[in-house]
């Protein structure tokens, strides 16, 4: 506190002064907790109560005592809807007009939250209220994911009190890289350990510790699951209640799931089902191995999706055991559509699809008990995506209602006057926000730590707990994701599926009448040549408004842009590092490198020198049983490298050289710099493995080779290890850590 703000009086002793103490910052009176649900590539009908036929009791009681929305909307993707979530403010103005994953130059596409907009978080606490996230955050670069930091755009950098999760996009459900506030933290060592429960676990202690130390303030807690991003994986009874559930097929799933969806009132009677997907196949024209396989990976996310929902009936008795849940307003909702990113045939190792590796229906068929387990990372076709839509097309990053149109359950008890019943107003994930601000009886500042603040761009949805017939407060809102365009105006929505590297101009923008075409199955662009003309100028007002320019229409070959000052040739790593992904530490991709790990006076043991990745991909330089190997692991399909002789008892370095020619690689094991094995390897590490960390002197929490256990900590002297990129046939394995180390 500065000497101007002290309110009390100092004289020459204490006597003669008057004390005075900051009042501290007050809730508004009958200011509810708030907790906020994220599910992830869930699609509009994969919810019980939105028509699925997969179990999901908890999340129907809530919806069964909140409402429904049906006319909700999201971004197409994780990170831009996350933003949204965050801040009130849409993706592009607050800077992730795409994946966190890519910071673009522009500043639309930084890939990080502006200071420009609060989030929730920051508005909240600075009302008096306890704010904490377990889960999923994915609004940080990768630079920034270190351990290092820099830490500002971290959860607890943006106002959370507390944090437990991951920071990457996905990850695996039983060995995932996990953060505890600014820390890693190794995932809990027990045999029935899953991610979804421990989310809950760690959601539990933050509420439970904020109770017992200010039961006088609320809190809010945004409980973010991995659920349902691939891989899908649950406990093996989970999945086997599925058994057969789904040899019908995604055609006759789709039929089933429209019919319960019109029963159920969150689709109109007389909603059409729009054709197939491009791509997905007629489930009769399959054969019965493909059948077989494509059911099973179903089987994993039914699996996945029920078990996610015991998760959340444990976080609801929870709150119902401590006299929390008839105080709490419950909102739960997905980030965007179910995702086609398994293609025409899903996978059990979705690194194929990132890879550009084929998948192979023998692979599948031999892995067919372990799909879902900890020794799978399991995608289903999109066909099963296609179902998990329904009735709408297209999937996750596109800007039809399949990638935008989400499940949106919001449950307050007293203060909802007709629970259980549907609300049909259109609404866009910026609207949460502003809701949770009102009901918290909250503002947004004008400015926040000197920094003038964008204005909200979202809109209250409380008008709609009372009000079944209300008018829609939302009247516009536009969509972009990766060129792919669409806006909503009145009722009428203009969407266009944009060809990567294609003309903008040369795109063909349909037009769907939502309120008699929920499905966006009747193109009425030729019959309303001027509604689509002027909805197309009101697209591109929207984009200069809110910051949506540049259009970009790249996926993957985002990356490519990366900014040159953040690229390093040369890493000193010492035993114990770990550095999360291929812009924080060494991007392995495609190119050439030698890896030279010293050791000291007491040489030699087995153990990890450098591992980069996890069980579903990457590589692994390592000892074992007295011999230097090398693990190459593309998506489960393994090169191993070994020296033939076991390692002299005087070594003092020890590594490798991938070594590319033309299309051709191979891989030499170096002891002192001097070759000591050397084999051909299928190809050098493909781009798409820049989510993977690398780890010096072990490799945790899940083994990238099937030739050790994790962390298989390194058992001799190790005093680091040093990377460099270039040509390694020009230089030799001592002048490399001699030159990192600036010796002569």
């Amino acid at each position: 506190m500065t000497e101007d703000a002290f309110r009390g009086h100092v004289g020459r002793t204490v006597t003669e002064s008057t004390p005075w103490w900051e009042p501290p910052v007050r809730p508004a009176a009958g200011a509810p907790n708030i907790v906020v649900i994220v599910l992830d590539d869930v699609g509009f009908g994969q919810l019980g109560c939105f028509g699925s036929s997969i179990d999901t009791p908890a999340m129907d009681a809530l919806a069964a005592g909140g409402l429904r929305y049906t006319n909700f909307h999201a971004t197409a993707l994780c990170s831009t809807t996350r933003s949204c979530l965050l801040t009130g403010r849409n993706h592009h103005a607050a800077g992730v007009g795409f994946l966190a994953d890519f910071d673009t130059g522009y500043p639309s596409y930084r890939g990080t939250v502006t200071p420009r907009a609060t989030t929730v978080a920051e508005m909240l606490g600075g009302h008096g209220y306890g704010t904490y996230l377990s889960g999923k955050w994915h609004v940080v670069p990768p630079s920034a994911m270190t351990p290092a930091g820099p830490f500002h755009q971290w959860p607890t950098g943006r106002g959370f009190d507390r944090y437990y999760g991951f920071l990457w996009g996905d990850d695996d459900q039983w060995a995932p890289e996990l953060w505890s506030d600014q820390h890693h933290v190794e995932p809990p060592d027990r045999p029935d350990y899953h991610l979804s429960a421990d989310l809950v676990d760690q959601a539990e202690r933050f509420i439970a510790d904020h109770v017992s130390a200010a039961p006088d303030r609320p809190f809010m807690l945004q409980l973010a699951f991995a659920a349902c991003h691939a891989p899908h994986q649950a406990p093996r009874e989970f999945i086997d209640r599925y058994g057969g559930a789904f040899d019908h097929g995604w055609d006759v799933e789709r039929e089933r799931v429209l019919a319960r969806q019109i029963e159920l009132g969150v689709v109109p009677p007389g909603t059409r089902m729009p054709g197939a997907n491009p791509g997905v196949a007629a489930w009769a024209e399959l054969t019965v191995d493909q059948r077989r396989v494509y059911a099973r990976l179903q089987e994993a996310f039914a699996g996945f999706m029920e078990h996610t929902d015991v998760q959340i009936a444990r976080l609801v008795d929870f709150l119902r055991r401590h006299r929390l849940f008839d105080d709490t307003m419950i909102v739960l909702l997905s980030d965007n559509g179910a995702s086609g990113e398994g293609g025409a045939d899903g996978s059990i190792n979705e690194y194929r699809y990132f890879l550009d590796l084929p998948d192979d229906l023998a692979d599948s068929l031999a892995a067919l008990d372990d799909i879902g387990g900890p020794h799978t990372h399991n995608h289903y076709p999109s066909g099963w995506a296609q179902a998990g839509n329904t009735p709408l097309k297209f999937y996750k990053k596109h800007t039809y209602g399949g990638g935008v149109r989400t499940p949106l359950i919001v449950h307050w008890p007293g203060h909802i006057s007709d629970p259980g019943t549907v609300r049909t107003q259109f609404h866009h994930v910026i609207d949460v926000v502003p809701t949770l601000l009102e009901v918290a009886g909250a503002e947004a500042p004008d400015t926040y730590r000197g920094v003038p603040q964008l204005p909200m761009h979202g809109t209250s949805m409380a008008y709609t707990f009372s009000d079944a017939e209300a008018a829609s407060a939302r009247r516009l809102q536009y969509f972009e994701t990766a060129g792919h365009r669409g806006l909503y105006r009145d009722g009428w929505k203009i969407v266009t599926n944009h060809e990567p590297g294609t003309d903008f101009d040369a795109d063909r923008f349909e037009l769907y009448r939502l309120s008699d075409d929920f499905s966006e199955s009747d193109d009425l662009a030729g019959h309303h040549p001027d509604v689509v003309a002027g909805m197309v100028d009101a697209w591109w007002k929207e984009a200069r408004k809110y910051d949506v320019l540049p259009l970009d229409d790249r996926m993957q070959e985002r990356v490519a842009s990366r900014d040159p000052a953040t690229e390093r040739n040369h890493y000193r790593l010492l035993p114990g590092a770990r550095l999360s992904n291929g812009s924080a530490g060494p991007n392995f991709a495609g190119r050439p490198f030698r890896v030279v790990a010293r050791l000291g006076p007491r040489g030699a043991g087995d153990g990890v020198l450098l591992a980069y990745g996890r069980r579903a991909a990457g590589f692994s330089l390592f000892v074992r049983d007295g011999r230097l190997v090398y693990d190459l692991n593309l998506a489960g399909r393994h090169t191993v490298v070994r020296t033939p002789e076991q390692l002299p008892s005087d070594a003092t370095t020890l590594g490798m050289s991938l070594i590319t020619t033309g299309d051709d690689a191979r891989v030499e094991l170096l002891v002192d710099g001097t070759t000591a094995g050397k084999a051909a390897i299928p190809r050098a590490l493909p781009a798409g493995l820049g989510c993977l960390s690398t780890q010096c002197g072990h490799n945790s929490p899940s083994p990238v080779s099937t030739h050790y256990d994790p962390p298989f900590t390194f058992g001799g002297d190790l005093l680091d290890v040093v990377i460099e990129f270039g040509d390694p046939d020009e230089t030799d394995g001592i002048a490399v850590w001699r030159s990192a180390l600036g010796a002569d």
